[in-house]
């Protein structure tokens, strides 16, 4: 059963010994996104400052809530598509600003274990996921 919330995610991360152990539940959580319509890949959609291919959109629901939608063209991306997912999903722009994925991204213990490439390439998705909702 996929992890809904932070401490859900973290104590999944928890069970694994080693890195190459949640490397592999990083890609097998990336293959539980829902998967995201070629039509809506476009240049417009695309996030910058990422090394793989990544797109995200963003839909404003009841009550100002946001529901992201986002894909990638790589195995690990898509993991980290899936735990921007579990943070930002259904927040409205208040709670997005509020959020410090900073502590997060550190609670998953993803800082030392990222190449900076792909820590930057998160980073570049927060600032989508922000912008977006703003």
């Amino acid at each position: 059963m996929p992890a809904k919330t932070l401490q859900e995610l973290s104590d999944s991360f928890a069970l694994f010994d080693n890195w190459e152990d949640k490397y592999r539940y990083l890609i097998d959580l990336g293959q539980r996104l829902d998967p995201m319509e070629d039509s809506l890949k476009t240049e417009e959609t695309r996030v910058r400052g990422c090394t793989a291919q990544v797109w995200m959109i963003a839909q404003q629901g009841p009550e100002g809530r946001y529901r992201f939608t986002a894909d990638s063209d790589a195995q690990i991306v898509k993991g980290l598509i899936y735990i921007l997912m579990i943070v930002y999903q259904d927040k409205n722009a208040a709670e997005i600003s509020a959020v410090d994925i900073d502590d997060s991204f550190e609670r998953l213990g993803l800082s030392g274990h990222l190449s900076p490439s792909r820590r930057n390439g998160f980073f570049a998705m927060v600032q989508r996921i922000r912008a977006l909702a703003a």
